[in-house]
């Protein structure tokens, strides 16, 4: 792992359990399809449940045996995301959650709770499925929690004063502030599991530029430069690196980030990354934190 971490620096994950967020495609799949290529077990979150049987086909046709399970889950409906977590939280251990699931630069949107789709599904969402399986995690010695942030957070800034954009709306500046708001998460959740003397850890990747579906909501003017920069792009597979790093490297550490090592953090294999300055404001985070409770109505009680 001297130059970085890549999928076969994966070790055998005999026994243990991984939950994937938005599995089905992308990097999720490719990250679920290494993981249950190791042995280990691989539930996979889907907000369709067609297109989670159809990648966990993909996934036995591939290693014929492995132990992968498909759980349905819409980050855009805080109802499905407690029955997803109860439902996961019926297995008899759950080893890694990997909140992967997310969307990009929509037009404004709201989701069923009537939050701004981005900030909803790509941090409230998972703000609400980690809370609800904090206590899985830390019925073992060995949780992760895996949040997935953007090189796209170091542009971004909370708009508390407008958190429902209903004063403007920026598709773009949305998702900044929706990848900022993933990282700072994880910052503030190590430093209280830390406190609370848990063994579970808190990390956080990012892909740098990868060759996903996501790439489908790009603005236009991205679209038509993207055949001329895509062979600089990592692909899905490579995309994947960072996450399983985050989720399976031996020597990670609770508040670690990682991303790739190349072209200023955009490809290459997984190194440690750089998290912006506002990423790192406890001040802010215990903003965010309070206001995920309040519009959530989950409390993670540490």
């Amino acid at each position: 792992m001297a130059q970085g971490f890549t999928a076969t620096d994966v070790a055998d994950q005999s026994g243990r359990t991984f939950f994937i967020t938005g599995a089905n495609t992308g990097l999720g799949f490719e990250v679920a399809r290494v993981l249950a290529g190791r042995r280990g077990r691989v539930i996979l979150g889907c907000r369709s449940s067609a297109k989670g049987a159809s990648a966990a086909d993909s996934i036995r046709a591939e290693t014929p045996g492995a132990d992968v399970a498909v759980v349905q889950l819409d980050q855009a409906d805080l109802a499905s995301v407690a029955r997803a977590a109860s439902e996961v939280a019926s297995e008899e251990r759950l080893d890694v959650l990997i909140n992967n699931a997310g969307i990009m630069n929509p037009p404004r949107q709201l989701t069923k709770d009537g939050f701004e789709s981005q900030f909803g599904v790509n941090h409230l969402g998972t703000f609400a499925l980690t809370s609800h399986l904090l206590p899985k995690l830390d019925e073992g010695t060995t949780g992760r929690v895996v949040l997935t942030s953007s090189i796209a957070h170091r542009d971004g800034q909370l708009y508390f004063d407008d958190i429902a954009a209903e004063k403007s709306y920026d598709p773009m500046a949305r998702y900044r502030q929706s990848k900022l708001a993933n990282l700072m998460f994880m910052f503030e959740l190590d430093r209280r599991l830390r406190a609370a003397g848990s063994a579970t850890k808190a990390v956080a990747c990012h892909p740098g530029i990868a060759d996903t579906d996501l790439f489908k909501s790009m603005p236009s003017w991205m679209k038509l430069i993207t055949p001329v920069v895509k062979p600089f792009f990592n692909s899905a597979a490579a995309g994947a690196w960072p996450t399983l790093l985050a989720a399976v490297g031996p020597d990670v550490r609770g508040g670690d980030y990682y991303g790739p090592a190349k072209r200023n953090e955009t490809a290459g294999p997984a190194v440690a990354a750089k998290p912006s300055d506002r990423s790192q404001s406890i001040q802010l985070a215990e903003q965010l934190w309070n206001l995920s409770v309040e519009m959530t109505g989950v409390d993670p009680g540490i």
